[in-house]
């Protein structure tokens, strides 16, 4: 069965949001650079690999199903952020928005009856659950430091592990 029109679009418009996500992580890890927040710095250009691999998912299946993928112009992201909090405030709620996305692509496919899309959108909820928690966590511990710059020194080199384990 192919993907209907509407669900092909739909999926073709994740996947420019999915590549923007990770250019906009990609500049919030220029921004944590710059700050010389290393450790923040690796966490985000590892979260901006993550959104592309996301987007991969999404290209793949169009064309698995027999799709034609249209990718769109992506928009610029920021290019500064404030605090390691801000920024983190800003992490929950882009992936809110995204988990909002991913939600009306399963009920599109619901409605379409695709039940291959559904099960691959399964994935899909599951990771945000996901995504949603590793902000929320982070904002949590960054909410304890505060203004201790040793206090957030540790985390920046905690969060300078991700991919290590």
């Amino acid at each position: 069965m192919l993907l209907s029109d509407a669900l092909q679009n739909a999926i073709n418009e994740q996947i420019k949001n999915e590549l923007y996500s990770a250019y906009l992580y990609l500049a919030m890890s220029a921004h944590f650079e710059t700050a010389n927040l290393a450790g923040f710095a690796k966490w985000m250009r590892l979260q901006a690999k993550e959104e592309q691999e996301h987007a991969m998912k999404f290209f793949d299946y169009v064309l698995e199903r027999g799709g034609q993928v249209e990718l769109g112009a992506i928009a610029q992201p920021p290019a500064k952020f404030g605090t390691p909090l801000e920024v983190f405030e800003q992490v929950l709620g882009h992936e809110q928005q995204v988990t909002a996305m991913i939600h009306n692509l399963y009920k599109l496919a619901a409605k379409e009856d695709d039940f291959a899309a559904q099960i691959m959108l399964q994935w899909f909820v599951s990771e945000q659950v996901e995504e949603e928690k590793n902000a929320n966590d982070i904002m949590a511990h960054l909410k304890m430091i505060e203004e201790r710059e040793t206090a957030m020194l540790m985390l920046d080199k905690q969060l300078g592990k991700r991919g290590e384990d």
